[in-house]
């Protein structure tokens, strides 16, 4: 921790890049309900002159709008009857790196802030993920952790997919290429590029390797405070479009874009640490089955995190897509249950010594990764707080187990868990559980209307 992390600028090493002409573009983005990025370009002159010191302004608008932009009514935070203002937008100058993958141009990330009570908009995504590394410092702790993301490559355009309706889109390979070099080699003008300008863009990359589909792969990053981690996933997914855009290919995080294949997914991995990030409060003298050097945190962690995930589904599984992963040997979990280095627990506990941490199987590649870190720290702290155990260990095919609890497997039945849950409304607050709630309903009422291919196809001549 503290170390130099390539690509990181601080103001004055980006004056020096504006005056050599090496940088003339700042971006300067947030994350909306989705995940993605929203925000404006400035010139880099601009930016030193006046945002660094005054922010930004948006329309609030964009913490209620739906996937296609539309402004949907019905939320408290903001609507047509308020006249959807501004929010302002603060750049966090840790988060300022170069966008090595663009031409001159440099990115931070804002928090946003409302200016009427002069406090960080609780509904923003960046700002739920603060409160809870908040509560974990009031403890004397930090969250540390890291994304495995996967993705689907095409040999397509983005344009060209959608032409085609994203339909018999041609795979970037021709076959399952799990830790295949053969094909990873064919891939790599997409790979190799995402490692290079994600490392020189404050994003440190570990490796890539191919994944259980054709065309699939997965680039995991250097593990990091919770926080760094969510927006490396960010920056990551960010750059991963753009460059794939700039070569004529197309990369798709859906978390189950064809039935054929395994999904993509986002296992997080993550441990608590001390406030100086010198020891992980994971490790002890205890043993759990085969996991040995263990500690009280860690049990009660695990037991927290485990007992609040069907209530906080909606966060690992924010998609009505989502749920598409959940198939009996798919390499996705089905049940909750935790594991020593089992690929087939919802919770694969892996490493030891300082290394030993958890591993939860369960979320997909489309997450907002700002509420899914926010509910595992969540989770697991009130475990600590509450001594909530973990049930026992599992050994053997969690698949084939019986009478494990499940997770949700439809949108709409997460939607309920977390209508009834106590624990979310303590964790977040009521404004942000209705938010979000209203959120998860519009993504379902949508699904609700829509006539899919599928129907056509079923239905149009049989029925």
């Amino acid at each position: 921790m503290g170390e130099a992390v390539r690509g990181m600028l601080t103001l004055d090493a980006l004056r020096q890049k504006v005056e050599s002409g090496e940088i003339e573009t700042v971006i300067t983005a947030f994350s909306d309900l989705y995940g993605r990025y929203m925000g404006k370009r400035m010139t880099a002159e601009f930016f030193l002159d006046h945002t660094v010191e005054s922010g930004i302004h948006a329309c609030n608008y964009l913490l209620t709008a739906d996937m296609p932009m539309e402004p949907i009514p019905g939320y408290t935070y903001a609507n047509w009857e308020q006249g959807y203002g501004d929010v302002h937008c603060v750049p966090d100058l840790s988060t300022l790196r170069l966008a090595a993958w663009l031409d001159k141009t440099a990115l931070v990330l804002c928090d946003l802030w409302d200016e009427k009570t002069d406090k960080m908009v609780s509904v923003a995504p960046r700002s739920i993920l603060r409160r809870q590394l908040d509560a974990a410092r009031a403890d004397g702790a930090i969250g540390m952790g890291a994304s495995e993301l996967e993705y689907f490559i095409y040999d397509e355009t983005y344009r060209s997919a959608r032409e085609k309706h994203y339909v018999n889109l041609t795979h970037f390979g021709a076959y399952i290429e799990d830790y295949h070099i053969l094909q990873g080699t064919r891939e790599e003008v997409l790979n190799a590029a995402a490692r290079k300008h994600l490392s020189a863009s404050g994003v440190p990359v570990e490796s890539s390797k191919g994944e259980w589909g054709p065309g699939q792969h997965e680039l995991n990053l250097r593990y990091s405070d919770v926080l760094t981690m969510a927006d490396r996933h960010t920056v990551y997914k960010q750059a991963f479009k753009d460059i794939a855009h700039q070569i004529g290919l197309a990369v798709s995080f859906m978390a189950k874009v064809d039935e054929r294949y395994a999904g993509s997914s986002a296992h997080l991995h993550l441990s608590l640490w001390d406030a100086d990030g010198r020891a992980n409060r994971f490790v002890g003298d205890q043993s759990i089955g085969p996991v040995h050097g263990c500690s009280d945190a860690f049990r009660w962690f695990l037991g927290g995190w485990i007992a609040h995930t069907r209530e906080l589904m909606l966060f690992y599984a924010p998609t009505i897509n989502s749920y598409k992963r959940y198939q009996s040997g798919s390499w996705a979990p089905t049940s909750l249950a935790w594991s020593h280095d089992n690929r087939t627990a919802g919770y694969r506990v892996v490493g030891h010594g300082k290394a030993l941490r958890i591993e939860n199987r369960i979320p997909g590649a489309d997450i907002n990764p700002y509420l899914a870190y926010a509910a595992s720290l969540a989770s697991g702290l009130d475990g600590i707080r509450n001594h909530i155990e973990p049930p026992p260990i599992f050994e053997g095919d969690v698949y084939s187990a019986r009478d494990l609890p499940q997770v949700p497997r439809t949108l709409r039945e997460a939607i309920r868990e977390l209508e009834g849950s106590t624990f979310a409304r303590q964790a977040f607050g009521d404004e942000v559980v209705e938010h979000y709630l209203h959120f998860f309903k519009t993504e379902q009422k949508a699904c609700d209307r829509a006539v899919t291919d599928w129907e056509r196809a079923r239905y149009f001549e049989q029925i």
